[in-house]
């Protein structure tokens, strides 16, 4: 077939404006340097600026009030921490986006999901533009035996795929990955910025038209975003990501948007040689190996959405040998401890001025919630002192530019997973002892000692 005329046009990577220039900053997003080019043909383009539409009727509004709403009870993976990621289950008619770093378990984790769906009786189509079947089945070899119901197809071109769900009638899909997938209407390579919102927005009318759950997996840039325009995680009723080092055994699933349950929820994986098995226990898991007496060591507890998760936060301070010292921090924010630093040297008087100081949350968990600031600051000053706290004292609570200890939210949840594990001493924000007090006075296994400011918690470790 003839080709029209071609002509290049410029989108950005991060909102996926249209431009038929290139400039330095995007006027949409305002980000700069993320204006690509791409060649089109002209043909293809409408009116409208030359933005590419498709063809369809008109749907006809309808009155709000008349619309009713059928309960369908949503399906179970069988993976218990991933449906409390998804918020219950996966929901019919839904698209789900699963974005990580190459070799962090995508593809595993979805053909488990694929293995437990089918044998409860739901069709399933497994779609790979990146494997053939023979790597896919060794693969499935590993978690098991898979059903009938379990369809695969090895394919990257949108309109093949397209016929076959539609003849196939599954009601889940899993696209692996969508930067493979490529509809000929299209005369950008596959995986550029054109081709990955045409064929998420193929996939994305399929599913709510013919109401199938689709999963589709995203590459990630070097910065750890999901490839392409950020439209897609606005197109997408779910955005998960897979967090953690690829070359250790533990993975984090969270959840970063959720159209049908909460967002910022976790979900705690082991990677073995049969697959990604959960882990029941994620407070246990991560304080595993915790070292003994050692100062600079403070156990804290931070909500990852409706789930309290204790975590061990260690620093280390020492005299610098230059005249400017270094600073140093894994899996937190750099700015928030220093300025924690100053409020140390400045309300409690201790001269940190001159120490090297580094700051470390323990397996591999990226924490940015204030409540962690009095575990750092007990940690540093720990490591200041070379003394080791008491190893059954935990410690929360966010700290101001006054010294003062400020209140955080969930208190009571978070003191109850202390206790679970046996924790025997509490620090917490004096306005949160009224949330965690026993139900009997008495009872309670914990000992709970409200902090006002910082001076006070420094008061009770060196006593």
């Amino acid at each position: 077939m003839a080709k029209g005329k071609m002509t290049s046009i410029f989108f950005c990577q991060s909102c996926g404006y249209e431009s038929a220039k290139w400039m330095g900053q995007c006027p949409g997003c305002k980000a700069w340097n993320t204006m690509v080019e791409e060649t089109v043909d002209r043909s293809e383009l409408k009116n409208s600026g030359g933005i590419m539409r498709r063809q369809r009727e008109a749907s006809e509004p309808c009155v709000l009030s008349e619309v009713t709403i059928r309960e369908q009870d949503k399906v179970l993976t069988g993976i218990g921490e991933l449906d409390r990621v998804l918020g219950g289950g996966i929901v019919q008619g839904s698209m789900t986006l699963v974005g990580g770093d190459p070799g962090i378990g995508k593809s595993t984790l979805l053909l488990q999901v694929c293995r437990a769906v089918a044998e409860g009786g739901h069709k399933v189509l497994y779609i790979s533009g990146e494997e053939s079947q023979v790597q896919i089945k060794m693969r499935a070899d590993r978690l098991g035996s898979f059903g009938p119901n379990m369809l695969l197809l090895c394919e990257t071109s949108l309109d093949a795929i397209t016929e076959t769900i539609k003849k196939v009638k599954p009601e889940i899909v899993v696209i692996d990955s969508i930067q493979t997938m490529y509809a000929e209407s299209v005369s950008a390579a596959p995986g550029s910025v054109s081709q990955v919102r045409e064929a998420t927005a193929v996939l994305l009318q399929l599913a709510k038209g013919l109401l199938i759950s689709v999963f589709i997996v995203g590459h990630v840039t070097k910065e750890g975003t999901v490839a392409g325009p950020r439209v897609l995680e606005h197109m997408v009723d779910t955005v998960l990501y897979f967090e953690g080092d690829r070359h250790a055994s533990y993975r984090i699933l969270r959840g970063v948007k959720n159209r049908f349950g909460s967002t910022n929820e976790i979900g705690v994986f082991e990677m073995r040689e049969n697959g990604l098995m959960e882990v029941q226990n994620p407070s246990e898991y991560m304080l595993s190996g915790r070292p003994e007496n050692a100062s600079g060591s403070v156990v804290t507890c931070s909500m990852e959405g409706t789930r309290p998760l204790l975590i061990e936060i260690q620093g280390l301070v020492c005299h610098s040998n230059f005249g400017i010292p270094r600073r140093q921090t894994t899996g937190t924010d750099f700015n928030r401890v220093n300025l924690l630093m100053a409020v140390l040297e400045k309300r409690s008087g201790i001269q940190l001025s001159g120490c090297d100081a580094y700051v470390n949350i323990t397996g591999g968990l990226k924490v940015m919630e204030p409540a962690i600031d009095l575990a750092i600051v007990l940690a540093i000053v720990s490591s200041f002192w070379n003394r080791a706290l008491p190893s059954k004292l935990i410690a929360f609570g966010e700290v101001g530019l006054s010294g003062e200890v400020r209140a955080v939210s969930q208190a009571g949840q978070r003191v109850q997973e202390a206790e679970k594990l046996g924790f025997e001493i509490c620090l917490l924000p004096k306005v949160n002892l009224s949330d965690c007090r026993p139900e009997q006075p008495g009872k309670g296994k914990i000992k709970v000692i409200g902090i006002s400011t910082v001076q006070d918690a420094l008061d009770y470790c060196r006593d």
